[in-house]
């Protein structure tokens, strides 16, 4: 999946992607979303992880997580609930910036 910046420079997905990403359909995605059920975090990498960002999408107990690199392309993603298995080194180098609903 390619990954898009905005003009503000926040991040879009593509929701029928995302929605096979959390195991919903693209309707059932829309509806949560409107109902303010699925929300997302952006974290910006430091040190060796400069330049890259993860971001989380969640909606209930499905989350799915992928690191960005500045061109918008996906180099690690991971999806599940409650996705586990990211590196411990790796967490603490990203930092987080603020939560976001997705389309907002």
């Amino acid at each position: 999946m390619r990954i898009e910046r905005d003009i503000c420079g926040d991040y879009v997905l593509d929701p029928d992607e995302l929605a096979t990403k959390l195991y919903l359909s693209a309707d059932e995605l829309r509806r949560r979303m409107k109902l303010g059920l699925v929300t997302s975090l952006v974290e910006a990498g430091h040190g060796d992880d400069a330049g890259l960002h993860r971001l989380t999408a969640r909606c209930g107990g499905a989350v799915w997580r992928a690191i960005v690199d500045a061109r918008g392309c996906v180099v690690q993603e991971e999806t599940g609930e409650q996705a586990v298995g990211w590196k411990r080194e790796r967490q603490s180098a990203l930092a987080p910036q603020k939560p976001r609903q997705p389309g907002s």
